[in-house]
């Protein structure tokens, strides 16, 4: 059917106000999208703010107890070292002797790169002795190492520093290095010294074999029999082992309250930001709206 002419003006101005409200309501399908995405990651940011807190407040607690264990282990650490320095001990060198390092880390992360720095030591140290054998103590250092040096392993543990290391821990390490077939020159324990709250760094603390401690200058001064000899060296080691255990444990339980402290207020950071770009896209959907209903209005009058 033909239309006239003066009907075709206002079939195009109907056609017009039925086809923007479609365009419109499009838009704001999309909008509304848009603000119930950030609404959600708004809600997954602010759980992951209370999770960073909680473990912050467990780590200063748990730090306390470290730092007090930590005091207790240096007397065991550094009686062994006294003697030895005025025993006047020293590790042996020649040619067939092989090193053997202790790594002492932990199996949990969360905590900085507290873990990567022991690695990276380790890693230098055998730059320079490729044929090094590696004890590691803890699973974070163990998959490290084990990606780039893992023909050097020759033991691990697993499950240590759960809490607060005890000197039964490090005994239990000790025995175990003990019965390892390879007679060892060297006997180097590595862990992060704590320096303060927010520093440590990795130190090495130095156990000697049998036939150092027997070759030591001064080592007939402590008049000790020969039968004994071993058991001293063993006992020695697990002093330092409980030692650098200990310290290590703080060191983890500093760095991960440093760390969640640093992931809160990142959280916090990025709440605020979301929560402006919340309410200028509510805002948004509300301009649309009322665009809409301007439009709608006009076009009725039109109509």
């Amino acid at each position: 059917m033909m239309l006239s002419r003066a009907a075709r003006p206002a079939l195009r101005a109907g056609v017009a106000a039925t086809a923007r409200p479609a365009t419109l309501n499009a838009t704001n399908a999309a909008t509304y999208a848009t603000l119930r995405e950030i609404e959600g990651r708004l809600k997954s940011i602010r759980n992951i703010e209370k999770i960073t807190k909680t473990m912050k407040i467990v780590a200063s607690t748990k730090l306390t107890r470290a730092q007090k264990a930590m005091t207790s282990s240096r007397s065991y650490g550094q009686t062994s070292n006294t003697v030895f320095e005025n025993a006047e001990t020293k590790p042996l060198e020649g040619e067939g002797k092989k090193s053997l390092i202790v790594v002492c880390s932990s199996d949990k992360g969360l905590c900085g790169g507290i873990h990567s720095g022991m690695s990276r030591k380790t890693r230098k140290m055998l730059l320079e002795k490729p044929d090094t054998d590696i004890v590691v103590v803890g699973e974070k250092c163990k998959s490290q190492l084990g990606r780039s040096n893992g023909k050097n392993i020759v033991l691990s543990f697993a499950g240590v520093g759960k809490d607060v290391p005890t000197f039964v821990d490090a005994s239990a390490i000790a025995d175990q290095i003990s019965l390892l077939p390879t007679d060892y020159s060297s006997i180097q324990v590595m862990y992060n010294k704590f320096i303060n709250a927010t520093s440590y760094e990795p130190v090495i603390i130095e156990a000697f074999s049998e036939e150092a401690i027997a070759q030591s200058p001064n080592f007939a001064a402590f008049e000790i029999d020969d039968d004994v000899l071993a058991n001293l060296r063993e006992y020695a080691l697990a002093n330092s082992l409980y030692w650098a255990l200990a310290e290590g444990h703080a060191c983890e339980q500093s760095a991960r309250r440093n760390a969640m402290d640093n992931a809160s207020k990142n959280a916090g950071d990025m709440i605020n930001r979301y929560q402006i770009l919340f309410n200028r896209t509510r805002q948004a959907v509300i301009t649309g709206e009322l665009v809409e209903i301007i439009t709608g209005a006009a076009a009725s009058e039109e109509g």
